[in-house]
């Protein structure tokens, strides 16, 4: 069972890395080449998309898994790979941290920044506006998703370490 833990904790970990990554070098900075409207847009609907079952599942597990794995009692553990677990612990634990009180709420002010008749008469002002709500949350969300990503790739690399030991 240890072993079985173990390596679920790696599978769900390099899993949410490799999602994390993948939006760092190439979701966002495509969306970055956008309009300011094409951006909002775009963003609006990841945040409605990503937070569905499979994606919480993985969400969750890259804590459960290695919680798992250190409280299950096993024989011939060493100190080293117990230390290793925990730290792919911690660094799960703070990337929820930082999503949660982070990136979620960008993510909500985003969404409730959106115009629900979409543009009005005045499209400078809707320019403007869509400036301004992409300046508050792009440059943020980023520099939180940078710190989740290389929390995540620690988390991962942690626990690879911990079953190589």
């Amino acid at each position: 069972m240890p072993t079985l833990l173990l390596a679920l904790a790696i599978v769900s970990n390099g899993l949410y890395a490799g999602f994390m990554l993948t939006f760092r070098t190439g979701v966002m900075p495509a969306l970055a080449r956008l309009t300011d409207e094409q951006f909002l847009a775009a963003m609006r609907r990841i945040n409605e998309v990503v937070p569905r079952p499979l994606f919480l599942l993985t969400f969750v597990s890259i804590v459960l898994f290695p919680a798992l794995a250190l409280a299950f009692p096993t024989e011939g553990r060493t100190a080293a790979e117990r230390w290793l677990l925990v730290g792919c612990l911690v660094c799960a634990v703070l990337n929820h941290l930082v999503t949660v009180a982070g990136n979620v709420p960008l993510n909500n002010a985003l969404a409730a920044s959106e115009r629900s008749g979409g543009e009005t008469a005045d499209r400078a002002a809707d320019r403007a506006e869509d400036w301004a709500a992409r300046a508050a949350f792009e440059p943020r969300w980023n520099r939180l998703h940078l710190v989740r990503t290389l929390l995540t790739v620690a988390a991962f690399a942690l626990s690879v370490s911990a079953a190589l030991w």
